[in-house]
């Protein structure tokens, strides 16, 4: 599977300003109404998911957002912006192995919600005492999911305890639908493009072998049929693909 790593903190984690707990309708608004208006048209994908998650910390009131994404089982993220965030995804690293939020959303599907994830010694002790260092408190972790599988997660962090609301999920959860919409439609598009390129590799290669198949029957006064075996033997003996055969014959005169 392919990876996605993107995270954003729109304030200092360590800040000691109480966050509200209302989500910003307005804002909220706004950012479905953009991105509604350029999922259908190319982007950069981690663009758009830097704008998206900056976006969720702002409607949230949040002091830090990110996406993890699976990759061959493992959720991999990237974090930027503040030294906090830097060392936030340095803890992450290192205690990867070890349970926390995150990954108990994409391991069981469900909503994870912490009003303060530094009481949590028992369920998370390794996450639980790197937010009293960060310091962060609520945690909520989204699952993105494709049909029945989970390809990742929204994460939601706050420097204070936040007991999350059914709205403040509800909101999470639009915005975690759109970032795994982004994600498989990024994915959909590369598969395209590589179905086309195959596409058009299959035509030249189609091309120059018909070419030489022509050239060896007029050298070799068979018939087509004959020349393109005559090319497949050399192919065979020499280890070498058909096409850069029949390149051969044509660009630098090879004979079979």
């Amino acid at each position: 599977m392919f990876t996605v790593r993107v995270a954003v903190s729109r304030q200092a984690v360590g800040t000691k300003r109480k966050m509200p707990e209302m989500y910003d309708q307005s804002l909220l608004v706004q950012t479905l109404s953009r991105f509604a208006a350029i999922l259908p048209a190319r982007y950069d994908l981690q663009e758009a998911l830097i704008e998206l998650t900056e976006s969720v910390t702002a409607v949230l009131g949040l002091c830090g957002t990110w996406v993890t994404m699976a990759d061959d089982g493992q959720l991999r993220l990237l974090t930027g912006v503040s030294q906090a965030s830097a060392e936030l995804e340095r803890d992450h690293a290192q205690l990867h192995p070890f349970p926390c939020p995150c990954r108990d959303a994409y391991s069981t599907g469900e909503l994870i919600r912490v009003t303060d994830v530094r009481e949590e010694t028992t369920r998370w002790p390794e996450f639980s005492a790197s937010a009293y260092r960060l310091p962060i408190a609520g945690v909520a972790a989204i699952p993105m999911r494709l049909a029945e599988h989970v390809i990742g997660a929204l994460n939601l962090y706050a420097p204070e305890p936040r007991r999350w609301s059914d709205e403040d999920m509800a909101v999470a959860g639009v915005l975690a639908d759109v970032a795994t919409s982004y994600v498989v439609n990024a994915s959909k598009l590369r598969q395209q493009e590589q179905l086309s390129e195959q596409l058009q590799e299959a035509l030249d290669s189609r091309v120059v072998i018909e070419q030489a198949k022509g050239i060896t029957a007029t050298q070799r006064r068979v018939t087509v049929e004959h020349a393109y075996q005559l090319m497949r033997s050399h192919a065979r003996n020499n280890n070498a693909s058909l096409r850069v055969v029949a390149e051969a014959i044509v660009t630098v005169g090879l004979k079979v």
